[in-house]
């Protein structure tokens, strides 16, 4: 089944997750949809100083929003606020310096953030693919630290913290969670031979599942999650070496990728789908592949939330 799920997957990408699937699904946009100012809104985007965060973070200071930029490397994330505020005229592009591996780091960053700043609109973008099995200074696996972990901090101060201002959360994903069925009873990769790729995607597969049930949890918050398709980013080149090598020319624009993230943050019309969507091109789309097989019961989904709320107090200050 898991062969059948990838091929199934790839001959998709190719039709949708590239360059020209982009401009296909563009045709059919509404460009009034981003045209709006967001002058007095507060956007948080993680992993905001290359690839999709970056975008991103370019596209809604373009429009006047004020951007908390939340970066691991404080070098690259001063070279990234440089430029969008010379490309933007938008000085209000504020840096934060967190390593979202880190679960102490987050707690500690999200509570501290609560007590002094407000952020209507966080973008759960960070993430990684550790390609050999690497563990945290927490003794985490690394992909399951950064990509799950972290995300769940700011999730959970909203109602321990009351911060009424977040209206909206969306989480970059990503379409490889298909391939995926969710594996409950080996959240850090112990078992078998380890493999980045599929660390990756099994924790994209865990995003898409916590945001359908925080969509249920928390009524006063709008969750999403997206897919930017296969884009040209730094961690692309990084990570997957020979993908980049063959695709590059049918890959995506950090812009395009980063399309649909901005549309999900800025635009009144995606605020009128429902909670817990996973969108691809500014649409809601499907979380699983016909036939795949890969659809998690209400009890395995139940011992996920369970397990990371354990791991969550584990590392709270």
């Amino acid at each position: 089944m898991s062969f059948y799920r990838n091929a199934v997957w790839f001959v998709k990408g190719l039709q949708e997750y590239t360059k020209s699937g982009y401009e296909a699904a563009a045709k059919h946009f509404a460009p009034a949809d981003l045209d709006v100012n967001l002058s007095g809104r507060s956007f948080m985007i993680t992993g905001a100083n290359s690839g999709i965060g970056k975008a991103t973070a370019q596209e809604i200071a373009n429009r006047g929003g004020t951007i908390h930029m939340v970066c691991r490397n404080k070098g690259r994330a001063e070279a990234a606020r440089d430029e969008i505020v010379e490309q933007s005229k938008n000085q209000n592009i504020h840096i934060h310096i967190v390593d979202m591996s880190s679960a102490r780091q987050v707690w500690e960053f999200a509570q501290n953030f609560s007590q002094s700043d407000t952020v209507h609109v966080l973008i759960n973008n960070a993430g990684c693919m550790v390609n050999q099995r690497e563990l945290t200074q927490e003794g985490l696996e690394k992909n399951f630290a950064t990509n799950t972990l972290g995300k769940i901090y700011f999730v959970k101060l909203v109602p321990e913290q009351k911060i009424r201002t977040i209206s909206h959360q969306v989480t970059v994903s990503s379409g490889g969670m298909l391939t995926q069925k969710l594996n409950v009873d080996d959240l850090q990769f112990e078992k078998g031979t380890f493999d980045g790729t599929m660390a990756y995607a099994q924790n994209k597969r865990q995003q898409v599942i916590l945001t359908e049930r925080w969509a249920n949890q928390h009524k006063e918050v709008h969750f999403s999650s997206m897919h930017p398709g296969w884009a040209d980013t730094p961690a692309v080149q990084t990570s997957m070496p020979s993908f980049h090598a063959k695709m590059q020319a049918k890959l995506r624009t950090e812009a395009m990728g980063a399309d649909t993230a901005v549309w999900l943050a800025v635009s009144a019309a995606a605020r009128t789908q429902p909670s817990g969507l996973f969108f691809q091109d500014r649409k809601a789309v499907a979380t699983h592949l016909p036939l795949a097989s890969s659809r998690s019961t209400p009890q395995e989904e139940e011992k996920l939330m369970a397990a990371l709320e354990e791991f969550s107090l584990k590392f709270k200050p």
